[in-house]
């Protein structure tokens, strides 16, 4: 699917505002609220749209301690290990990178003791990974939050 520039202005006013109303979408894109309707209609169909979500502050949602963790693995069926680290509640984030490492995982924990236990009683415990590398975050922000 081909973006045009109101697609893209309409998908940043939903990027700062995702409870944002179709009115105020229109306006801010000088476009009809009823070709704004279309457009967020098409573009979810689509799949460029696939969900709208609350931003929320891990820090004030009790998860004190952050980390990214690289994972070094076993080259096992890739769909098998997605599965179970899913399951693991503590993951922000899952990208399958190429490089020095395979899997570079953003983890939100109570604290470093709740922190470590996911990075070594269950992160290790997967038979695919050979290794963790651990960095913990001291702060973090999103960029849109800031624009």
């Amino acid at each position: 699917m081909e973006l045009d520039d109101i697609d893209l202005a309409i998908l940043g006013e939903l990027k700062r505002d995702g409870r944002a109303s179709m009115s105020a979408i229109a306006q801010a894109t000088h476009i009809s609220r009823a070709s704004a309707y279309a457009r967020v209609a098409r573009l979810t169909d689509a799949g460029v749209i696939t969900g709208f979500s609350a931003r929320v502050d891990p820090v004030r949602a009790g998860q004190r301690s952050s980390a990214y963790v690289a994972l070094s693995i076993d080259q096992s069926p890739w769909q098998e290990l997605r599965a179970q680290l899913i399951q693991i509640p503590e993951i922000a984030h899952i990208a399958l990178v190429g490089g020095e490492v395979d899997i570079l995982l953003l983890v939100r924990a109570r604290d470093n003791h709740d922190l470590r236990r996911v990075v070594l009683e269950q992160l290790q415990a997967i038979p695919a990974v050979r290794s963790t590398r651990t960095w913990l975050i001291f702060e973090d922000f999103d960029p849109e939050d800031e624009r």
